[in-house]
């Protein structure tokens, strides 16, 4: 009897003993799971900061790259506005370009027909004063210009303002062409060698400027010429065509050069 109660007493503390020992070896597991659950969850957490922290970094170069964009943009649309003003200068450089080229065609072609005019005027001058000796009267041509120049023995006696018969007769000729132009426009100048003059004139500057006056009186009064056209001047002896060493070269410096000019008031004009 005894020996079976043992039997019983080992059989149960076997069986309690079994018996207890299954919710330990769970708890042990759970525990060991959770704590690995634990581990992911931080491993989880981290990754999940760290892709926040690179979405953050993203976000961050995106709006640098937005900012960058809008830089651009702006920077393209100053640019389009400067190609659009460069575009608009260089169409109103061209059109001023072109007018220019036209206007200088023009002053061209009037600088020819100046010329042409001077030529023609020339020839004509130089057949209607033929019939003076060329040591007293000369007609050339220079710069769109005609000068007629005209000796001292020619027009006047030595040291006087008065034209003699000669004089007034040359005049007569050249006025009969500068009628027939009346567009020309008329200098006269009045020039004297370097000698002093002492009678009736206060010096060499009242003579060569009384005998330029002289000779316009006389296109005026007497051949009508239109005396708007007409300007008289004196310069002494400070323009001399010779030396003023010699009698031959003093005699040459004695003259009163005309000088034709073409209106060149269209010229003008175009210059403007």
């Amino acid at each position: 009897m005894k020996k079976n109660n043992w039997c019983l007493l080992t059989f149960a503390a076997l069986t309690f003993g079994a018996t207890s020992c299954v919710p330990k070896k769970r708890l042990l597991d759970s525990q060991i799971a959770y704590r690995y659950l634990q581990g992911d969850s931080a491993r989880l957490a981290n990754k999940v900061n760290a892709q926040n922290d690179e979405i953050a970094r993203l976000n961050s170069r995106v709006n640098d790259l937005n900012k960058k964009i809008g830089e651009l943009n702006s920077e393209n649309d100053n640019l389009a506005k400067d190609a659009n003003s460069t575009q608009s200068q260089l169409e109103e450089n061209r059109r001023a370009l072109l007018n220019q080229q036209g206007k200088t065609k023009q002053l061209q072609d009037l600088l020819d027909a100046q010329r042409a005019k001077s030529t023609a005027l020339r020839q004509k001058m130089a057949e209607a004063l033929k019939g003076f000796n060329s040591d007293q009267l000369t007609v050339t041509q220079k710069d769109g210009k005609v000068y007629v120049s005209m000796q001292e023995s020619l027009l006047f006696p030595s040291g006087s303002a008065v034209l003699n018969q000669q004089g007034v007769s040359a005049l007569g000729k050249l006025a009969e062409v500068l009628n027939q132009n009346p567009e020309i426009n008329i200098d006269v100048e009045g020039h004297t060698d370097s000698i002093p003059i002492r009678i009736r004139f206060k010096d060499n500057w009242q003579l060569s400027t009384e005998r330029a006056l002289s000779i316009v009186r006389v296109m005026i009064d007497n051949y009508h010429v239109n005396p708007n056209n007409l300007i008289a001047s004196g310069h002494s002896e400070y323009e001399p065509v010779a030396s003023n060493a010699t009698p031959e070269g003093r005699a040459k410096n004695r003259r009163t050069e005309i000088i034709l000019t073409p209106n060149l008031d269209e010229m003008y004009k175009l210059l403007e």
